[in-house]
């Protein structure tokens, strides 16, 4: 990490019950950077839980800066993945979007650069974003090329 910058922007804390908020949250997780052990699968209590390394996309320009994040699912009854090394060292995240089946289940999905993706099948869209505090500078603002 770089070093710990002073910060008194408020805390990002979202929710989202249903696909229009799970895409807000989606946006501001995308280039989130991970390690497959800060993923955990609790199938007993229905959690899905993901510790991230968020880009701040708030963050000005001239500043970039990325925050300590903590993500869950709730009501998660089935989890596979594709494509995700357990043993890579980092895991950058694109995107999560939602394929419904039934109302209101459907599945949840995590893409990863590289190809990878997580798979949750759910209840519900029951999703949760919140940062936990730690605030760093980032060494470059995440680019994508375009079409």
């Amino acid at each position: 990490m770089s070093q710990l910058t002073s910060d008194d922007s408020t805390p990002l804390g979202l929710m989202a019950l249903d696909a229009e908020d799970l895409a807000v949250i989606s946006a501001h997780v995308q280039d989130a950077v991970l390690r497959p052990a800060d993923i955990v699968w609790r199938p007993g209590d229905g959690l899905l839980a993901l510790t991230l390394r968020r880009f701040d996309w708030s963050s000005p320009p001239d500043q970039p800066r990325r925050r300590l994040s903590a993500l869950h699912f709730g009501r998660v009854s089935r989890v596979v993945h594709k494509g995700v090394d357990p043993a890579a060292q980092a895991l950058n995240l694109l995107a999560i979007s939602f394929e419904p089946g039934e109302a209101p289940s459907g599945a949840l999905r995590l893409d990863f650069s590289g190809g990878g993706a997580i798979r949750a099948e759910v209840e519900c869209i029951e999703a949760q974003l919140k940062d936990l505090g730690p605030v760093w500078e980032a060494i470059r603002r995440p680019a994508h090329e375009t079409d």
